[in-house]
């Protein structure tokens, strides 16, 4: 279990985003909760899109203005790892959405 590794949670997507310092030795972590549905519209300013590259199985909307706590026993299969690409517009959208700019 890794930072930007994705896993099932709750049904749906989920981004890793805690520090591997965390990840390594706490029981609760920090995820971004995606869309389970394809997406059918352009991402808001607060999401972005993922898809196969992402470990996904069609283009997914992540929402990036909301942290969940969640055990790390409550994460399902792995399902892939997020680009580099797509890990700096995430980081990029967190700080817009928790307006740190």
């Amino acid at each position: 279990m890794n930072q930007w590794d994705v896993f099932t949670w709750q049904d749906h997507p989920a981004v890793i985003v805690s520090h591997p310092e965390r990840i390594a030795h706490k029981e609760v972590i920090n995820v971004l909760s995606c869309t389970t549905q394809r997406a059918a519209r352009p991402p808001r300013s607060y999401e972005v899109l993922l898809n196969s590259a992402d470990g996904l199985d069609w283009e997914t909307l992540c929402r990036c203005d909301l942290l969940y706590s969640v055990a790390k026993a409550d994460l399902g299969r792995r399902r892939g790892r997020i680009t580099p690409e797509r890990q700096r517009q995430i980081i990029s959208k967190i700080i817009q959405s928790m307006g740190w700019v």
